[in-house]
């Protein structure tokens, strides 16, 4: 199989290379070149390989005339044109959530840890000389609420768990209580108990896709129910919160904290005074970027690859 690979600027390690090496003993793969034609190189493609879904343009999915697959190397879409390349006659795939469900719930759990322990004032408290100050705040017995018990949520549900917290989670569609995915949970709700959880929990966490249904499900409304010692936690996508809102909310105190990997836009305005705060941690969209998450993500796409070539299906198809 031909296989051609849109890498996104400056992201090349470990997340191509990964892929290059789970693919090349058996296919073989370009790197796409903007400097060179475009049609030349995407002439007998059979698989393209779109880093992240954010490289691939309209003029790129016309010249992959007789393409089988537009891989996507990320979990979410939303930013894909998939009715378009449905329009092309293009199968469209992306990678699945356990791909990245560990990195995801380590990540929300070291926001989780950085705020209750304070690492920022920690760090200027350290520089300065101050001593024993300030003082962090035990997880045992708090409640932990996580909006969507997809990969990701369980991971994490798991974790905190065993820290001793209490766990309630909700979910879009129904979860049998007795099966595996309920299992890391002390207590299962649908989603139309949203409101409840927000207004028990003292840690939320976000962990589901984004779509009409899901942005903005914690508008001005929904973050007021949270309690004001209550952080908030997103690795998710930024346009699941009323970002505006929530930066009020924080400089005026009425929630207590939050650990944000997503925005919307990305990237944000980084001068905004609520990225200096103490009771704020972010980071650069990183929570999905492991060396675990890349090989596995690679491994999910060598399989698919391998699948074309043998006349089946590709697995986790989208559109």
């Amino acid at each position: 199989m031909n296989v051609l690979l849109l890498p996104v600027e400056g992201l090349f390690t470990p997340w191509c290379d990964d892929l290059i090496v789970a693919v090349r003993p058996r296919h073989d793969i370009a790197i796409y070149d903007a400097d060179r034609a475009m049609a030349e190189q995407f002439r007998d493609v059979d698989v393209v390989v779109d880093h992240g879904g954010h490289v691939g343009t309209r003029p790129m999915m016309d010249a992959a005339v007789g393409a089988r697959l537009w891989q996507i190397m990320s979990i979410g879409y939303e930013h894909v044109d998939v009715a378009y390349l449905k329009s092309k006659g293009l199968e469209v795939a992306n990678v699945p959530g356990t791909t990245s469900a560990a990195s995801l719930a380590q990540t929300a759990l070291m926001f989780i840890l950085m705020l209750t322990h304070r690492a920022k004032k920690c760090e200027q408290n350290f520089l300065a000389g101050r001593w024993l100050h300030p003082p962090g705040i035990e997880l045992e017995g708090k409640t932990m609420g996580i909006i969507g018990l997809g990969n990701s949520g369980r991971r994490l549900a798991a974790l905190t768990t065993a820290l001793g917290m209490r766990v309630i989670g909700v979910n879009r569609t129904p979860i049998d209580p007795t099966s595996a995915e309920s299992a890391t949970a002390t207590e299962v709700w649908p989603l139309d108990r949203l409101d409840a959880l927000l207004k028990e929990s003292d840690f939320v966490s976000l962990h589901v896709a984004l779509n009409d249904q899901t942005r903005r499900i914690l508008d001005r409304r929904r973050l007021e129910m949270m309690k004001p010692s209550a952080y908030l936690i997103n690795v998710a996508r930024g346009a699941l919160v009323d970002e505006q809102a929530l930066y009020e909310m924080l400089q005026a105190g009425r929630i207590g904290g939050a650990g944000l990997d997503v925005f919307d836009p990305e990237p944000p305005d980084v001068g905004r005074p609520v990225f200096t705060l103490s009771n704020v941690v972010v980071t650069p969209h990183i929570a999905a970027f492991t060396d675990g998450s890349s090989r596995k993500r690679a491994a999910v796409i060598a399989e698919n690859i391998d699948r074309v070539a043998a006349g089946i299906e590709p697995l986790h198809r989208v559109g």
